[in-house]
């Protein structure tokens, strides 16, 4: 039962968006108290209490937010700009 100090990785993450979404994304774990981004050096700071959330929670809930804002393929069904 302890608060502890993450650094995690979003070197994947370079957009406001996609940064905006990282900061939801780590909100929204029960146990998480503070964010801090850094993108200039593509990481998070983030303390948590251990006992209600861990860093595994932390780095899946991130690599979703990487998956999600990764871009389409040109003439995939899902980009925005296909018009097949």
């Amino acid at each position: 039962m302890a608060i502890q100090l993450a650094q995690v990785s979003i070197e994947n993450i370079d957009d406001a968006e996609g940064l905006e979404s990282v900061m939801t994304a780590l909100k929204n774990i029960t146990g998480v108290i503070a964010i801090e981004l850094d993108p200039a050096n593509d990481v998070a700071i983030v303390r948590y209490e251990d006992t209600d959330t861990s860093i595994h929670a932390l780095t899946a809930a991130i690599s979703m937010v990487d998956y999600v804002t990764q871009p389409f393929p040109i003439d995939s069904p899902q980009n925005p700009d296909y018009h097949g």
